[in-house]
């Protein structure tokens, strides 16, 4: 079960020879949602073998070009591998006027569905959902209006242990009860056996109502694995608390710490910035980029990372972060 993030853009707004522009794809069960889309989005989802027409949803953080330009030829591309398959791109308001305007040039040559989806949160809130999967945005602190994405799997229903099931003769009713993490209760002194299955070892004889604990014969299968996105954005307080415990935490690390004040004036932030919300949140990794066109060398921003929360990862394109299937113990 595939819950893998893949670098397609780890660049800031200023071109570079060796990086492209902010984008990612997260990879969740074979499903394929596309983060922000820089432009030469699909060069680089050619390059790294992302099939163009299995992304199912894009999410955009905010409409500065770095995060957008890549959008309409991604568009105009999927028109010509004749896509049918709709598309939703949840991105701010603001993205609306963009998009009626490439499709009023360019619409008759879309043969598939756009639905476009304003943003709109004050704090983490569910824009997209599945039977396994939440979506929620939230609020960046950016000089307009800029969002970032939670992905959060949902708690996986409870399992019945086997060994439960075939011990007890458990019935399909039964079965659903334990699912439901409610005990099963069968009256005093009923052959549990034999109304059932044929050759399983009856329960003893009691005046008493045998009680199957749920607590005792179930079992989460795995745990719900997360991926937070904060780009671009400048630091506050509730950003940790919002982004608490994921997995993998994306945080733009623009500047090293000696630029702060170009940071504060440009609503972005430091490495220091980017590895303290990752400690405060108690996220297990810190990936971080966006990085300002100045940086040749990637050791610096690692570092400082590093002397705040040690796990920290500089991306580069095409770099792959999988956040394994963990079973609960």
């Amino acid at each position: 079960m595939n819950f893998t993030l893949m670098i397609m853009g780890s660049a800031s707004a200023m071109p570079v020879i060796n990086r492209f522009q902010s984008a990612q794809v997260l990879n969740v069960r074979g499903r394929l949602f596309l983060i922000d889309c820089g432009e030469g989005v699909q060069m680089q989802l050619i390059k790294y073998k992302v099939p163009i027409e299995r992304i199912e949803a894009i999410c955009i953080s905010h409409i500065h070009g770095d995060h957008v330009f890549g959008m309409f030829g991604l568009l105009s591309t999927m028109g010509m591998k004749r896509r049918t398959a709709a598309l939703d791109i949840y991105a701010p308001s603001n993205f609306g006027s963009l998009l009626k305007f490439f499709l009023s040039y360019y619409g008759d040559g879309i043969g598939f569905d756009i639905s476009f989806h304003p943003v709109s949160a004050k704090s983490p809130e569910v824009i997209f959902s599945t039977r396994t999967l939440n979506v929620l945005a939230f609020p960046l602190n950016h000089k307009i209006e800029t969002y970032g994405y939670i992905f959060r799997e949902k708690t996986p229903p409870l399992n019945v242990r086997k060994d439960v099931v075939d011990s007890y003769g458990l019935t399909l009713s039964e079965i659903g009860t334990l699912k439901r993490n409610e005990d099963v209760v069968r009256p005093a002194g009923k052959d549990d056996k034999s109304d059932f299955f044929n050759g399983f070892a009856k329960c003893s004889g009691t005046d008493k109502p045998l009680i199957i604990k749920a607590s005792d014969s179930t079992y989460r299968p795995f745990v719900p694995r997360s991926y937070a996105y904060c780009s671009d954005t400048a630091p506050f307080p509730e950003l940790a608390e919002w982004v608490k415990g994921v997995d993998i935490l994306y945080h733009e690390a623009t500047y090293l710490e000696e630029l702060d004040s170009q940071a504060v004036q440009r609503h972005h932030s430091t490495t220091l910035d980017a590895a303290r919300c990752a400690e405060k949140s108690g996220a297990k990794m810190l990936v971080i980029g966006h990085y300002s066109a100045r940086c040749k060398n990637l050791q610096p921003y690692l570092k400082e990372c590093r002397a705040e929360f040690r796990n920290t990862f500089a991306a580069n394109d095409g770099d792959i972060y999988d956040v394994p299937c963990v079973k609960f113990k």
